[in-house]
């Protein structure tokens, strides 16, 4: 059965200046499944990934054009709300940026923005998105502690919660687990493959053995154009372009 797609990009270019990153991408994410998009430095994968909650905005000197859609609405069309949409398409980095504040503050910041005001609400949201980044059981007798005293992977997973805690519906994370110990790169990753249950999940993972892991489909993007999109063993199995089968194998990047 094919999924409905929740992100529809078509004929999307992105220039820099007058200096083109990426070109002439067409592709559709499906819901609630977990899409990989990977490529050696260059190849517009980043750039790619902060035009989907419109990050890119925040670089004066780049502009796009062509179309992307959230559920059949234009994200850069006159009507678009950018502060909503970056709610409802939340983004993970790849250096963890906790706030200077107590684990519980760090999550509940985004919604008492959002205007949450009972302390049991915000006190349920908190427990909620902990669970929901498998980081509960490690600091719910200590939420009252800085959430910068966390470990690296401790707090890249706080990072994520404090997304969660804002009820997203897509969840993009550029290299989220590049620095992190292989214990905490396994546990996001479990994270990540019971979230697609609630969630469409778009990641750069940080090497392609990741992506393998946890991945429904990947996109092989190389100096910005779209080389090769398909389920995780069409791509890593049986891919169909010889740059992508270079690549997966260690033969360039």
């Amino acid at each position: 059965m094919v999924k409905q797609s929740k992100i529809v990009i078509n004929n999307m270019n992105y220039y820099y200046r007058k200096k083109q990153v990426i070109f002439d991408l067409s592709l559709e994410i499906p819901r609630n499944e977990i899409m990989a998009v990977f490529g050696p430095a260059n190849s517009g994968v980043t750039t790619f990934l902060r035009s989907l909650n419109r990050l890119c905005d925040l670089t004066p000197e780049g502009h796009m054009d062509g179309e992307i859609l959230l559920d059949g609405e234009s994200i850069y069309g006159h009507a678009s709300n950018v502060t909503e949409l970056r709610r409802r398409v939340g983004m993970v980095f790849e250096v963890p940026t906790p706030l200077p504040m107590s684990i519980f503050d760090n999550i509940a910041f985004g919604p008492r923005l959002n205007g949450k005001k009972s302390m049991k609400e915000i006190t349920e949201t908190v427990e909620r998105a902990l669970r929901q980044a498998a980081l509960w059981d490690e600091v719910k007798d200590r939420l009252s502690i800085s959430g910068m005293s966390l470990s690296g992977g401790q707090q890249q997973r706080l990072c994520i919660a404090r997304v969660l805690a804002l009820e997203p519906e897509v969840i993009l994370l550029d290299r989220a687990c590049s620095g992190l110990d292989p214990i905490s790169t396994a546990k996001i990753e479990e994270s990540l493959i019971q979230l697609k249950e609630q969630f469409t999940i778009v990641i750069a993972p940080h090497n392609i053995q990741q992506a393998v892991r946890i991945c429904d489909r990947a996109v092989f993007m190389l100096m910005g154009h779209l080389i090769e999109e398909g389920t995780n063993v069409e791509v890593f199995s049986n891919p169909k372009d010889q740059r992508t089968s270079d690549y997966i194998t260690g033969r360039f990047g």
